[in-house]
């Protein structure tokens, strides 16, 4: 067991006028299994980065133990065989080792014989993660590997993580960090904070914290306003008892200018009183994070059936992709396709939003049916939000405005969005469709990088509008509370 300091960390990166972090002071015991969470652009992957030496800072960082990072630069497109790639990453590893791990994340033997290309993402992450561990007496840093994970396999990754110790996690799966965390490193709007515990009881404590310096806020509030209206009826009586000196009725103006002394005094101590009141009132509510709800307007339809598809198949190279699906979506539902990776849930949403997927069978889509469609990628978003929304035809004010209830500072807007990160990436695509009405809203794993705060918004949103729904999600609490109905392939 050592320790991870940082002090006086401060890094910007290159041509940026503002500080991802200033001053940061922090301790990690290596033997942690720790969740980082944050908004995104927060600085999460920047940290890990910095903690692998990939940047030049101010300040100091003392380890003891080596760094492992997660993921791999391997090119998607890799040809090799995986068991060939395998070799290569656990080099000086003995095999043994590197299939311990293999068989712990519960992938199946035939996949090391398979080229890497051909993995699903699921089994291409338990891959890495298999390789990352191999090694002993580092210290893991493990960047979103929940991303493109169905259920099934985010729950075997958890519990192999949960059996492990010694890294940080990123991941804004809620339940995800529940099963393998023991504390938890939140990136506040004004620094860092560490808890011991999973990511359950970090967020009862910063929903009861955040509780207190509320109720805290609005009774220094009222405590000022009383001592504003009491210094001022006070100032006021000091004035009139003054100004009883003046005038040959007064007997003794030298008790009347004392009386007057007493009433200024006291207005000094009310005054003194109600700074001091103000001065605690600001040091309230700093990290509180302010998630304003969001509005959708979705379309009625004159059709109760939307999409009715009969013994469809999906067929890539002749070869169904899944065979003779029959399904029906109907107005108002909230519709989630779950099944493992690889199943041709992505497909089904593409070809339902019009594009030219092989298919055969029968798919009927309601007449003048207006779709938004949310793709898994970002990759193909450059240039600014202004040129984005005229391109899109949405209404430039309202996009900008969704954005900042997702936690986007107004200095993104001037930024190209080839420098969002992945999270805010996804954000953009998200407000595009919910300014755009539509009887059925098609999303693809929109939550991918997405922070928990604005996951949560999109719930709240999703349950109040109710609008009509197709969507491919992992995140297991999201579905629960948005989904109507599950369709498993």
């Amino acid at each position: 067991m050592s320790q991870i300091r940082i002090q006086d960390l401060t890094f910007a990166y290159d041509g940026s006028y503002d500080n991802v972090f200033e001053d940061v002071n922090l301790s990690i015991d290596t033997n942690w299994k720790l969740g980082l969470v944050g908004r995104n652009g927060r600085g999460k992957t920047t940290l890990l980065r910095l903690l692998m030496g990939e940047f030049t800072y101010r300040g100091t960082i003392n380890a003891q133990v080596e760094f492992g990072y997660f993921p791999y630069a391997i090119d998607p497109q890799e040809q090799r065989l995986t068991y060939e790639l395998m070799d290569e990453l656990c080099s000086g590893e003995d095999e043994w080792r590197w299939r311990r791990e293999w068989n712990l994340l519960e992938i199946t033997e035939d996949a090391l014989y398979r080229p890497f290309c051909s993995l699903s993402p699921g089994e291409r992450t338990k891959a890495q993660l298999a390789a990352l561990f191999v090694r002993e007496n580092r210290f893991l840093l493990i960047d979103e590997p929940t991303n493109h994970l169905d259920v099934q396999a985010r729950d075997a990754v958890a519990r192999y993580l949960n059996a492990k110790k010694g890294f940080i996690l990123v991941s804004h799966d809620r339940k995800f960090l529940d099963g393998c965390v023991d504390h938890i490193l939140a990136i506040n709007k004004t620094g860092f904070e560490t808890i011991h515990g999973n990511f359950s009881s970090w967020m009862r404590q910063k929903q009861q914290r955040d509780d207190f310096e509320r109720a805290q806020n609005e009774k220094l509030a009222q405590q000022i306003g009383h001592l504003s209206a009491a210094a001022k009826r006070t100032a006021g009586w000091s004035d009139k008892i003054e100004a009883t000196k003046i005038g040959q009725a007064v007997y003794d103006r030298g008790h009347v200018g004392h009386q007057a002394a007493k009433m200024m005094k006291r207005s000094k101590v009310i005054e003194q009183r109600r700074q001091t009141a103000i001065e605690d009132k600001q040091e309230l509510l700093k990290d509180i994070e302010y998630a304003s709800p969001l509005v959708l307007r979705p379309l009625l339809h004159h059709a109760n059936m939307l999409v009715e598809a009969r013994e469809l198949s999906i067929c890539y190279g002749g070869q169904p992709v899944f065979d003779k699906l029959d399904f029906t979506l109907m107005q108002n539902e909230r519709v989630a396709l779950s099944g493992p990776n690889g199943c041709g849930k992505s497909s089904m949403l593409k070809l339902i939003a019009g594009q030219d997927i092989p298919h055969t069978g029968e798919l009927r889509v309601a007449s003048q049916l207006k779709i938004s469609y949310v793709p898994q990628d970002t990759s193909f978003l450059s240039g600014d939000l202004s040129d984005y929304a005229r391109e899109c035809r949405i209404d430039e004010s309202l996009f900008k405005t969704i954005l900042r209830k997702l936690d986007f500072l107004r200095v993104q807007f001037e930024k190209d969005m080839r420098e969002f990160s992945a999270g805010q990436r996804k954000k953009v695509l998200i407000a595009r469709s919910l300014c755009e009405q539509a009887h059925l809203y098609i999303w693809d794993e929109p939550l991918n990088f997405v922070d928990v705060y604005s996951r949560i918004q999109i719930e709240e949103l999703i349950v109040e509008y109710a609008p009509t729904l197709l969507i491919v999600e992992h995140d297991r609490a999201f579905l629960e509370n948005v989904a109507t109905r599950q369709v498993e392939f």
